[in-house]
């Protein structure tokens, strides 16, 4: 990691009132997946808890992003899953969800690459109702977006480092270089 890269993210921990320290090589890996009966949300003793698949072994074979996590967006690309784009699965039986192929680009992201934010890869699953308007204004320069807010769980970070991928994998949003932005650090075949 550049000298560059290691301050911006000291900085955004600092601003999100996280401890100066930047997490060891290991922390740029997934954390290992807690069995169910573990993870301090189902309830071990409720016999229910039988019927449900192990995360580590129902998605074992989905595609991985570089930290080992669930790459969720591919898996979509390739049909390993397949949302219902209704309640039930059939159009007949509700409104069917719209996909949306519109990419908005933020630009006020200093010398990290501009952000690109997929409508796509998000309507494919969820319906608009999901962040608008409770989480995005759905207008232009409506929405004070920052990694500070972010990381707080404002905004992208409702479900980013949640429910979607990390937000320590940086390149998956800020995916468009400019002419102040720096190499692209985490290519590693360079």
């Amino acid at each position: 990691m550049s000298e560059y890269n290691k301050k911006a993210l000291l900085a955004i921990a600092f601003l999100a009132g996280y401890p100066l320290t930047l997490p060891a090589a290991d922390h740029f890996t997934a954390p290992p997946l807690t069995p169910l009966a573990e993870d301090g949300i189902h309830d071990p003793t409720n016999e229910a808890i039988l019927t449900l698949q192990d995360p580590k072994r129902s998605m074992a074979d989905f595609p991985k992003d570089r930290r080992g996590e669930v790459n969720w967006v591919e898996a979509l690309n390739l049909g390993v899953i397949q949302p219902r784009k209704t309640n039930t699965g059939k159009a007949e039986d509700g409104d069917v969800m719209p996909e949306l192929a519109l990419d908005i680009i933020m630009n006020t992201t200093g010398e990290m690459p501009h952000v690109r934010f997929p409508h796509l890869a998000h309507t494919r699953w969820l319906a608009c109702s999901n962040c608008h308007p409770d989480i995005f204004k759905a207008e232009d320069n409506g929405n004070p977006i920052n990694m500070t807010k972010i990381l707080r769980g404002e905004f992208c970070g409702r479900c980013h480092d949640k429910v979607s991928f990390s937000l320590w994998i940086c390149e998956r949003c800020h995916s468009v270089p400019h002419k102040n932005s720096p190499p692209a650090w985490w290519d590693t075949k360079k």
